[in-house]
């Protein structure tokens, strides 16, 4: 049990270095990997300031990149890591590649997917459901986006 939280931090260490590269570029720090058979395929960060696309949040730039690595778009056996709880559109997208588990960091209270807002992956009435695991990394998550949003906000860090 203690080696596979291990191998999850490191790919939820990953997808925060991806996050802190979006962040300084502006974009609000959220970061993903999709992991294939221990490998990690795909990577993404928030991008849809410098890209002008509402569509560019890190789940979909990672499974864009993982897709085009795999050349399918769908995903089966994959595992996507990200930092935030998906929202809607990453969810279904999620659905739609047939990710077999989603592992995240923080919970989003504003737009979560998997529970705070809506738990798309528990609706009966789709068709897939892919396994959620929550809380790897979540305080070095949760830091990140607080000291973020604090720092636009023009005030000192407060976690």
């Amino acid at each position: 049990m203690i080696a596979a939280k291990t191998v999850e931090a490191g790919f939820m260490a990953e997808a925060l270095r991806l996050a802190r590269a979006g962040g300084t570029l502006g974009e609000v720090p959220v970061g993903a990997v999709v992991v294939k058979d221990g490998e990690i395929i795909g990577r993404g960060f928030n991008a849809p300031i410098s890209r002008q696309d509402p569509t560019s949040h890190a789940e979909i730039v990672a499974l864009r990149d993982a897709a085009r690595r795999m050349g399918n778009y769908r995903l089966p056996g994959c595992e996507l890591y990200v930092t935030l709880e998906p929202c809607v559109m990453c969810a279904g997208a999620i659905i739609h590649a047939r990710i077999a588990r989603v592992v995240f960091g923080a919970r989003d209270p504003k737009t979560g997917a998997c529970g705070s807002v809506v738990n798309l992956f528990g609706e009966p009435r789709l068709n897939f459901h892919a396994a959620v695991e929550e809380g790897v990394l979540a305080g070095e998550c949760s830091a990140l986006l607080t000291n973020f949003f604090a720092a636009r906000r023009g005030r000192t860090e407060t976690a």
